[in-house]
Protein backbone atom coordinates (compact mmCIF):
# COMPACT_ATOMS: atom_id res chain seq x y z
CA UNK A 1 0.00 0.00 0.00
CA UNK A 2 1.16 3.29 -0.79
CA UNK A 3 1.96 5.23 2.31
CA UNK A 4 0.24 8.13 3.01
CA UNK A 5 2.07 11.93 4.20
CA UNK A 6 0.68 13.41 7.01
CA UNK A 7 0.89 17.27 7.76
CA UNK A 8 -0.13 18.50 10.91
CA UNK A 9 -2.17 21.43 11.11
CA UNK A 10 -0.49 23.45 14.23
CA UNK A 11 -1.80 27.14 14.53
CA UNK A 12 -5.14 28.35 16.69
CA UNK A 13 -5.98 31.06 18.27
CA UNK A 14 -5.85 29.82 21.89
CA UNK A 15 -8.62 31.46 22.59
CA UNK A 16 -11.66 28.70 23.20
CA UNK A 17 -9.83 26.72 26.51
CA UNK A 18 -8.66 29.90 27.83
CA UNK A 19 -6.99 30.68 30.40
CA UNK A 20 -5.33 27.69 30.14
CA UNK A 21 -4.74 27.69 26.23
CA UNK A 22 -3.30 31.42 25.01
CA UNK A 23 -2.30 32.32 21.61
CA UNK A 24 0.94 31.86 22.83
CA UNK A 25 0.72 28.91 23.71
CA UNK A 26 -2.67 27.33 22.55
CA UNK A 27 -4.44 24.02 23.59
CA UNK A 28 -2.54 21.94 21.50
CA UNK A 29 0.54 22.15 23.51
CA UNK A 30 -1.18 21.37 26.53
CA UNK A 31 -1.92 18.06 28.88
CA UNK A 32 -5.60 18.16 28.50
CA UNK A 33 -6.51 14.38 27.83
CA UNK A 34 -3.74 12.00 28.85
CA UNK A 35 0.16 12.13 30.05
CA UNK A 36 1.13 13.29 26.64
CA UNK A 37 -0.22 16.87 24.81
CA UNK A 38 -2.60 17.06 22.17
CA UNK A 39 -0.33 17.83 19.72
CA UNK A 40 2.06 14.60 20.80
CA UNK A 41 -0.74 12.49 20.71
CA UNK A 42 -1.89 13.68 17.00
CA UNK A 43 1.84 13.16 15.89
CA UNK A 44 2.09 9.52 17.84
CA UNK A 45 -0.96 8.47 15.57
CA UNK A 46 0.26 9.25 12.29
CA UNK A 47 3.38 7.61 13.07
CA UNK A 48 3.58 3.90 11.69
CA UNK A 49 3.59 1.61 8.52
CA UNK A 50 0.74 3.45 7.25
CA UNK A 51 2.44 6.78 7.40
CA UNK A 52 5.12 8.49 5.93
CA UNK A 53 7.31 10.64 7.23
CA UNK A 54 5.84 13.53 9.45
CA UNK A 55 5.16 17.10 8.29
CA UNK A 56 3.91 20.16 10.68
CA UNK A 57 2.49 23.32 9.25
CA UNK A 58 2.71 25.88 11.80
CA UNK A 59 3.93 29.64 12.58
CA UNK A 60 7.17 31.26 13.93
CA UNK A 61 5.52 31.99 17.70
CA UNK A 62 5.34 28.19 18.20
CA UNK A 63 8.48 26.98 16.22
CA UNK A 64 10.72 25.75 19.16
CA UNK A 65 7.70 24.09 21.18
CA UNK A 66 7.07 21.67 18.58
CA UNK A 67 10.71 21.27 17.87
CA UNK A 68 11.15 20.26 21.97
CA UNK A 69 6.94 18.24 21.71
CA UNK A 70 8.24 16.12 19.30
CA UNK A 71 11.57 15.33 20.61
CA UNK A 72 10.08 15.17 24.04
CA UNK A 73 8.40 11.63 22.65
CA UNK A 74 11.40 10.74 20.14
CA UNK A 75 9.21 11.51 17.22
CA UNK A 76 11.18 10.53 13.97
CA UNK A 77 12.59 13.70 12.43
CA UNK A 78 9.85 16.06 10.87
CA UNK A 79 9.51 18.54 8.20
CA UNK A 80 8.22 21.77 10.29
CA UNK A 81 7.01 24.58 7.68
CA UNK A 82 6.66 27.56 9.19
CA UNK A 83 3.81 30.13 7.75
CA UNK A 84 4.53 33.73 7.85
CA UNK A 85 1.21 34.72 8.80
CA UNK A 86 -2.07 32.03 9.36
CA UNK A 87 -4.22 31.49 6.13
CA UNK A 88 -6.73 29.22 7.49
CA UNK A 89 -7.00 25.57 5.94
CA UNK A 90 -7.52 25.71 2.36
CA UNK A 91 -4.03 27.28 1.80
CA UNK A 92 -2.52 25.23 4.61
CA UNK A 93 -4.04 22.24 2.14
CA UNK A 94 -2.23 23.80 -0.91
CA UNK A 95 1.16 23.85 0.76
CA UNK A 96 0.91 20.52 1.61
CA UNK A 97 -0.21 19.43 -1.76
CA UNK A 98 2.83 21.15 -3.60
CA UNK A 99 5.19 19.81 -0.82
CA UNK A 100 3.84 16.28 -1.43
CA UNK A 101 3.71 16.58 -5.53
CA UNK A 102 7.71 17.66 -5.58
CA UNK A 103 8.43 13.77 -4.28
CA UNK A 104 5.50 12.13 -6.60
CA UNK A 105 2.45 14.13 -7.72
CA UNK A 106 0.11 10.94 -6.88
CA UNK A 107 1.10 11.08 -3.31
CA UNK A 108 -1.44 10.72 -0.89
CA UNK A 109 -1.80 13.48 2.23
CA UNK A 110 -3.77 13.41 5.17
CA UNK A 111 -4.12 16.91 6.67
CA UNK A 112 -4.95 16.68 10.53
CA UNK A 113 -5.59 19.12 13.24
CA UNK A 114 -3.56 18.97 15.85
CA UNK A 115 -5.90 18.93 18.95
CA UNK A 116 -8.02 16.86 18.44
CA UNK A 117 -8.33 13.79 20.74
CA UNK A 118 -8.93 10.11 19.12
CA UNK A 119 -10.18 7.73 21.80
CA UNK A 120 -8.65 4.67 19.55
CA UNK A 121 -5.64 5.44 17.22
CA UNK A 122 -5.45 2.25 15.60
CA UNK A 123 -9.20 2.41 14.31
CA UNK A 124 -8.07 6.02 12.73
CA UNK A 125 -5.05 4.28 11.11
CA UNK A 126 -7.49 1.44 9.96
CA UNK A 127 -9.90 4.50 8.64
CA UNK A 128 -7.26 5.92 6.63
CA UNK A 129 -6.40 2.80 5.21
CA UNK A 130 -9.74 2.65 4.11
CA UNK A 131 -9.95 5.93 2.38
CA UNK A 132 -6.77 4.98 0.46
CA UNK A 133 -8.54 3.53 -2.29
CA UNK A 134 -10.81 6.47 -3.30
CA UNK A 135 -7.91 8.93 -2.73
CA UNK A 136 -6.02 7.33 -5.12
CA UNK A 137 -9.03 7.57 -7.82
CA UNK A 138 -9.01 11.09 -7.43
CA UNK A 139 -11.75 11.39 -4.45
CA UNK A 140 -11.72 14.33 -2.06
CA UNK A 141 -11.94 11.82 1.40
CA UNK A 142 -13.34 13.17 4.65
CA UNK A 143 -14.09 11.63 7.86
CA UNK A 144 -17.11 11.67 9.54
CA UNK A 145 -17.37 10.90 13.34
CA UNK A 146 -21.01 8.91 14.19
CA UNK A 147 -23.37 11.48 16.37
CA UNK A 148 -24.40 10.58 19.91
CA UNK A 149 -26.24 13.49 20.49
CA UNK A 150 -27.35 16.73 18.17
CA UNK A 151 -24.61 18.94 19.17
CA UNK A 152 -24.75 22.45 17.44
CA UNK A 153 -21.45 23.44 17.65
CA UNK A 154 -19.92 20.58 15.32
CA UNK A 155 -20.60 21.14 11.05
CA UNK A 156 -22.16 17.74 9.72
CA UNK A 157 -21.88 15.94 6.57
CA UNK A 158 -24.86 13.95 4.74
CA UNK A 159 -23.92 10.70 3.24
CA UNK A 160 -25.78 8.93 0.46
CA UNK A 161 -26.03 4.58 0.29
CA UNK A 162 -22.78 3.29 -0.83
CA UNK A 163 -22.11 -0.83 -0.89
CA UNK A 164 -17.97 0.70 -0.61
CA UNK A 165 -15.91 1.92 2.65
CA UNK A 166 -16.27 5.33 1.46
CA UNK A 167 -19.50 6.90 1.13
CA UNK A 168 -21.07 9.06 -1.06
CA UNK A 169 -21.20 13.00 0.70
CA UNK A 170 -24.55 14.72 -0.42
CA UNK A 171 -23.96 18.42 1.46
CA UNK A 172 -21.98 19.72 4.12
CA UNK A 173 -23.75 21.52 7.22
CA UNK A 174 -22.15 23.98 9.19
CA UNK A 175 -22.85 24.18 12.58
CA UNK A 176 -26.94 23.61 12.43
CA UNK A 177 -29.85 25.26 15.03
CA UNK A 178 -30.91 22.49 17.77
CA UNK A 179 -33.76 21.59 15.94
CA UNK A 180 -31.90 20.80 13.16
CA UNK A 181 -29.25 19.16 14.43
CA UNK A 182 -31.76 17.06 16.77
CA UNK A 183 -33.32 16.16 13.02
CA UNK A 184 -30.00 15.01 11.54
CA UNK A 185 -29.27 12.77 14.72
CA UNK A 186 -32.47 11.43 14.12
CA UNK A 187 -32.13 10.34 10.25
CA UNK A 188 -28.88 8.17 10.59
CA UNK A 189 -27.65 10.24 7.54
CA UNK A 190 -25.50 12.42 9.23
CA UNK A 191 -22.17 12.78 10.69
CA UNK A 192 -20.36 14.61 12.51
CA UNK A 193 -17.04 16.70 10.24
CA UNK A 194 -13.97 16.06 11.65
CA UNK A 195 -12.47 18.20 9.95
CA UNK A 196 -9.69 15.60 8.75
CA UNK A 197 -8.84 15.54 4.68
CA UNK A 198 -7.09 12.65 2.75
CA UNK A 199 -6.05 13.53 -0.80
CA UNK A 200 -3.83 12.30 -3.70
CA UNK A 201 -1.72 15.45 -4.35
CA UNK A 202 -2.47 15.84 -7.80
CA UNK A 203 -6.25 15.84 -7.04
CA UNK A 204 -5.90 18.51 -4.42
CA UNK A 205 -4.25 20.63 -7.25
CA UNK A 206 -6.83 20.27 -9.58
CA UNK A 207 -9.62 21.10 -7.27
CA UNK A 208 -7.75 24.28 -5.83
CA UNK A 209 -7.21 25.46 -9.84
CA UNK A 210 -10.67 24.91 -10.69
CA UNK A 211 -11.82 26.58 -7.43
CA UNK A 212 -9.29 28.64 -5.63
CA UNK A 213 -6.62 29.69 -8.59
CA UNK A 214 -5.71 32.84 -6.25
CA UNK A 215 -4.08 30.36 -3.66
CA UNK A 216 -2.41 27.81 -5.63
CA UNK A 217 -0.62 31.06 -7.48
CA UNK A 218 0.33 32.78 -3.97
CA UNK A 219 0.94 29.20 -2.53
CA UNK A 220 3.26 28.15 -5.31
CA UNK A 221 5.49 31.50 -5.39
CA UNK A 222 6.09 31.08 -1.32
CA UNK A 223 7.02 27.83 -1.99
CA UNK A 224 9.25 28.61 -4.43
CA UNK A 225 10.77 31.51 -2.38
CA UNK A 226 11.24 29.54 1.27
CA UNK A 227 13.91 29.17 3.00
CA UNK A 228 15.78 26.57 5.40
CA UNK A 229 16.34 28.58 9.03
CA UNK A 230 18.10 25.95 11.91
CA UNK A 231 15.83 23.09 11.29
CA UNK A 232 12.39 25.10 9.91
CA UNK A 233 11.42 25.43 6.52
CA UNK A 234 10.36 29.09 6.07
CA UNK A 235 7.07 29.90 3.30
CA UNK A 236 8.17 33.17 1.60
CA UNK A 237 5.83 36.46 2.27
CA UNK A 238 3.82 35.40 -0.83
CA UNK A 239 1.75 33.37 1.47
CA UNK A 240 0.71 36.42 3.46
CA UNK A 241 -1.25 37.04 0.26
CA UNK A 242 -3.30 33.80 0.53
CA UNK A 243 -6.96 34.77 1.53
CA UNK A 244 -7.91 33.58 4.81
CA UNK A 245 -10.52 30.23 4.15
CA UNK A 246 -11.10 27.12 5.29
CA UNK A 247 -10.81 23.88 2.98
CA UNK A 248 -14.59 23.50 3.11
CA UNK A 249 -15.35 26.40 1.93
CA UNK A 250 -12.84 26.77 -0.79
CA UNK A 251 -13.18 23.60 -2.10
CA UNK A 252 -15.04 20.74 -0.05
CA UNK A 253 -18.17 22.19 -0.82
CA UNK A 254 -17.76 22.41 -4.41
CA UNK A 255 -16.11 19.13 -5.01
CA UNK A 256 -18.35 16.64 -7.19
CA UNK A 257 -16.31 13.79 -6.04
CA UNK A 258 -16.12 13.57 -2.26
CA UNK A 259 -16.08 10.73 0.18
CA UNK A 260 -16.48 10.14 3.57
CA UNK A 261 -15.23 6.99 5.86
CA UNK A 262 -16.42 6.82 9.45
CA UNK A 263 -14.18 6.99 12.13
CA UNK A 264 -15.12 4.66 14.34
CA UNK A 265 -13.55 5.36 17.57
CA UNK A 266 -14.98 8.50 19.52
CA UNK A 267 -13.44 11.58 18.53
CA UNK A 268 -13.79 15.47 20.17
CA UNK A 269 -12.07 18.72 18.77
CA UNK A 270 -12.36 19.88 22.53
CA UNK A 271 -13.86 23.18 21.47
CA UNK A 272 -14.88 23.89 24.68
CA UNK A 273 -14.04 23.50 28.46
CA UNK A 274 -17.89 21.60 28.59
CA UNK A 275 -15.92 19.48 26.01
CA UNK A 276 -12.99 18.42 28.39
CA UNK A 277 -15.50 17.85 30.79
CA UNK A 278 -17.54 15.39 28.81
CA UNK A 279 -14.27 13.08 27.86
CA UNK A 280 -12.94 13.40 31.37
CA UNK A 281 -13.45 10.55 34.37
CA UNK A 282 -16.07 11.76 36.81
CA UNK A 283 -17.22 11.36 40.48
CA UNK A 284 -20.15 10.60 41.84
CA UNK A 285 -21.27 14.19 41.67
CA UNK A 286 -20.58 14.29 38.07
CA UNK A 287 -17.67 16.36 39.18
CA UNK A 288 -14.18 16.35 37.48
CA UNK A 289 -10.98 18.17 38.67
CA UNK A 290 -7.35 19.33 36.73
CA UNK A 291 -4.78 20.84 37.60
CA UNK A 292 -1.27 20.13 39.37
CA UNK A 293 -3.48 21.06 42.71
CA UNK A 294 -6.61 19.03 42.23
CA UNK A 295 -5.97 17.56 45.84
CA UNK A 296 -7.14 20.80 46.65
CA UNK A 297 -10.02 21.37 44.64
CA UNK A 298 -12.87 21.40 47.63
CA UNK A 299 -16.42 20.86 46.55
CA UNK A 300 -19.64 21.25 48.80
CA UNK A 301 -22.86 20.78 47.44
CA UNK A 302 -21.99 21.26 43.90
CA UNK A 303 -22.68 18.50 40.82
CA UNK A 304 -21.77 18.11 37.09
CA UNK A 305 -18.88 20.83 37.01
CA UNK A 306 -15.29 21.09 35.72
CA UNK A 307 -12.56 22.75 38.21
CA UNK A 308 -9.13 23.13 36.89
CA UNK A 309 -6.13 24.30 38.87
CA UNK A 310 -2.47 24.66 38.61
CA UNK A 311 -1.73 26.29 42.03
CA UNK A 312 -3.68 26.38 45.33
CA UNK A 313 -6.98 26.04 46.86
CA UNK A 314 -10.28 26.47 44.99
CA UNK A 315 -13.43 25.93 46.24
CA UNK A 316 -17.09 25.24 44.81
CA UNK A 317 -20.03 25.86 47.00
CA UNK A 318 -23.61 25.46 46.11
CA UNK A 319 -23.09 25.16 42.53
CA UNK A 320 -24.44 23.26 39.59
CA UNK A 321 -23.02 22.57 36.25
CA UNK A 322 -20.34 25.40 36.09
CA UNK A 323 -16.51 25.63 34.60
CA UNK A 324 -13.98 26.79 37.12
CA UNK A 325 -10.05 27.47 35.88
CA UNK A 326 -8.03 29.24 37.40
CA UNK A 327 -4.18 29.83 36.51
CA UNK A 328 -1.60 32.07 38.00
CA UNK A 329 -2.57 34.98 36.51
CA UNK A 330 -6.52 34.66 35.44
CA UNK A 331 -9.49 33.05 36.11
CA UNK A 332 -12.57 31.69 34.45
CA UNK A 333 -15.83 31.39 35.72
CA UNK A 334 -18.57 30.26 33.89
CA UNK A 335 -21.82 28.16 33.37
CA UNK A 336 -21.39 25.25 30.90
CA UNK A 337 -24.02 25.83 28.85
CA UNK A 338 -22.27 29.27 28.33
CA UNK A 339 -18.91 28.66 28.45
CA UNK A 340 -17.72 29.17 24.61
CA UNK A 341 -18.82 32.77 25.16
CA UNK A 342 -14.90 32.79 26.91
CA UNK A 343 -14.21 34.15 22.85
CA UNK A 344 -16.07 37.13 22.70
CA UNK A 345 -14.55 38.06 26.18
CA UNK A 346 -10.98 37.46 24.63
CA UNK A 347 -11.61 39.42 21.78
CA UNK A 348 -12.82 42.18 24.28
CA UNK A 349 -9.78 41.76 26.13
CA UNK A 350 -7.42 42.02 22.58
CA UNK A 351 -9.41 44.98 21.74
CA UNK A 352 -8.14 47.01 25.15
CA UNK A 353 -4.42 45.72 24.62
CA UNK A 354 -4.80 43.22 27.94
CA UNK A 355 -1.53 40.59 27.83
CA UNK A 356 -3.19 38.31 29.78
CA UNK A 357 -5.40 37.41 26.27
CA UNK A 358 -2.39 36.18 24.13
CA UNK A 359 0.56 35.20 27.40
CA UNK A 360 0.66 33.10 30.06
CA UNK A 361 2.44 33.95 33.62
CA UNK A 362 5.00 31.46 32.21
CA UNK A 363 6.62 32.40 29.13
CA UNK A 364 8.02 29.86 27.13
CA UNK A 365 11.66 30.00 24.95
CA UNK A 366 13.70 28.21 23.01
CA UNK A 367 16.46 27.60 25.91
CA UNK A 368 13.49 26.59 28.43
CA UNK A 369 11.05 29.23 30.02
CA UNK A 370 10.84 32.21 32.42
CA UNK A 371 8.13 33.39 35.06
CA UNK A 372 7.56 36.55 36.30
CA UNK A 373 6.89 36.22 40.75
CA UNK A 374 6.60 39.81 41.60
CA UNK A 375 7.14 43.53 40.53
CA UNK A 376 7.03 47.16 41.32
CA UNK A 377 8.38 50.13 40.45
CA UNK A 378 11.67 49.93 39.47
CA UNK A 379 12.16 46.27 39.96
CA UNK A 380 11.05 42.75 38.95
CA UNK A 381 11.81 39.29 40.06
CA UNK A 382 11.88 36.35 37.47
CA UNK A 383 11.86 32.36 38.31
CA UNK A 384 14.06 30.89 35.38
CA UNK A 385 14.61 27.32 33.79
CA UNK A 386 17.14 26.77 31.54
CA UNK A 387 16.96 23.07 30.20
CA UNK A 388 19.84 21.06 29.22
CA UNK A 389 21.82 22.55 26.49
CA UNK A 390 20.04 25.69 26.52
CA UNK A 391 22.12 28.96 25.79
CA UNK A 392 20.58 31.77 25.90
CA UNK A 393 21.73 34.76 23.40
CA UNK A 394 24.69 36.91 24.04
CA UNK A 395 22.88 40.25 24.74
CA UNK A 396 23.22 43.76 26.79
CA UNK A 397 20.57 45.89 28.64
CA UNK A 398 20.54 49.60 28.29
CA UNK A 399 17.98 50.20 31.10
CA UNK A 400 18.01 47.48 34.11
CA UNK A 401 20.92 46.24 35.23
CA UNK A 402 20.12 42.20 37.26
CA UNK A 403 21.43 39.89 40.12
CA UNK A 404 20.96 35.94 39.70
CA UNK A 405 21.24 33.50 42.18
CA UNK A 406 21.14 29.62 41.16
CA UNK A 407 18.88 27.61 42.81
CA UNK A 408 18.89 24.31 41.42
CA UNK A 409 21.72 22.79 38.71
CA UNK A 410 24.95 24.97 37.43
CA UNK A 411 25.05 27.53 34.60
CA UNK A 412 28.11 28.60 32.40
CA UNK A 413 27.90 32.42 32.55
CA UNK A 414 29.26 34.70 30.84
CA UNK A 415 30.05 38.41 31.49
CA UNK A 416 31.96 40.70 29.55
CA UNK A 417 35.01 38.75 29.45
CA UNK A 418 35.03 36.56 32.16
CA UNK A 419 33.53 32.75 32.38
CA UNK A 420 32.18 31.16 35.69
CA UNK A 421 30.26 28.23 36.56
CA UNK A 422 27.82 29.32 39.06
CA UNK A 423 26.26 25.97 41.37
CA UNK A 424 23.51 26.43 44.15
CA UNK A 425 22.88 29.21 46.23
CA UNK A 426 26.08 31.37 44.04
CA UNK A 427 25.18 34.29 42.79
CA UNK A 428 26.28 37.26 39.86
CA UNK A 429 25.54 40.59 39.28
CA UNK A 430 25.18 42.08 35.80
CA UNK A 431 25.76 46.17 35.43
CA UNK A 432 24.22 47.78 32.73
CA UNK A 433 25.49 47.67 29.16
CA UNK A 434 27.23 44.61 30.38
CA UNK A 435 27.51 41.61 28.09
CA UNK A 436 26.31 38.42 29.11
CA UNK A 437 25.01 35.00 29.14
CA UNK A 438 23.83 31.92 30.67
CA UNK A 439 24.07 28.11 29.10
CA UNK A 440 23.15 25.42 31.02
CA UNK A 441 25.87 22.57 29.80
CA UNK A 442 24.85 20.08 32.54
CA UNK A 443 22.09 17.32 31.94
CA UNK A 444 19.44 18.61 34.16
CA UNK A 445 17.34 21.54 34.16
CA UNK A 446 19.06 24.48 35.79
CA UNK A 447 16.68 27.17 37.70
CA UNK A 448 17.52 30.73 38.77
CA UNK A 449 15.99 33.25 40.59
CA UNK A 450 16.51 37.19 38.45
CA UNK A 451 16.12 40.38 40.27
CA UNK A 452 15.74 43.46 37.56
CA UNK A 453 16.13 47.10 38.13
CA UNK A 454 15.93 49.76 36.37
CA UNK A 455 14.24 52.37 34.63
CA UNK A 456 12.89 50.31 32.24
CA UNK A 457 12.02 46.63 32.58
CA UNK A 458 10.51 45.72 29.42
CA UNK A 459 11.15 42.41 27.07
CA UNK A 460 12.27 45.16 24.26
CA UNK A 461 15.30 46.02 26.12
CA UNK A 462 17.44 43.17 24.70
CA UNK A 463 20.72 44.09 21.99
CA UNK A 464 21.66 40.58 20.98
CA UNK A 465 24.96 39.69 19.40
CA UNK A 466 24.84 36.01 18.80
CA UNK A 467 21.68 34.15 19.37
CA UNK A 468 22.33 30.03 18.81
CA UNK A 469 18.30 29.99 17.70
CA UNK A 470 18.56 32.91 15.06
CA UNK A 471 16.00 35.11 16.75
CA UNK A 472 16.04 38.82 16.18
CA UNK A 473 16.50 41.59 18.59
CA UNK A 474 12.68 42.16 19.10
CA UNK A 475 11.77 38.29 19.53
Amino acid sequence: MRKVSPFVLCGGAGTRLWPLSREAFPKQFHKIIGEETLFQQTCRRLIGETFGPLNVLSNQQHRFIIADQLQEISAPSATIILEPVGRNTAPAACVAALMAAQEDADSLVLLAPSDHVIADAASFSRAVTAGTDAAQDGALVTFGVEPDSPHIGYGYIEVGKSNAAALTVRRFVEKPSRQDAEKYVDSGRFYWNAGIFLFSAAAMLKLIELHAPEILAVCGQALADAVKDLDFLRLGEAYTRAPAISLDYAVAEKAANIRCIPLGTAWSDLGSWSSVWNRMEKNEAGNVTQGNEKDQVLFANTTDSYVYSDHGCVAVIGLENVVVVTTEDAVLVASKTDVEAVKEIIERAKTSGKTYALHHNRVYRPWGWYQTLNRGDRYQVKRIMVKPGGILSLQIHNHRSEHWVVVSGSLHVTKDDNTAILSENQSTYIPIGSRHRIANLGEVPAYLIEIQSGTYLGEDDIVRFDDVYGRKTEE
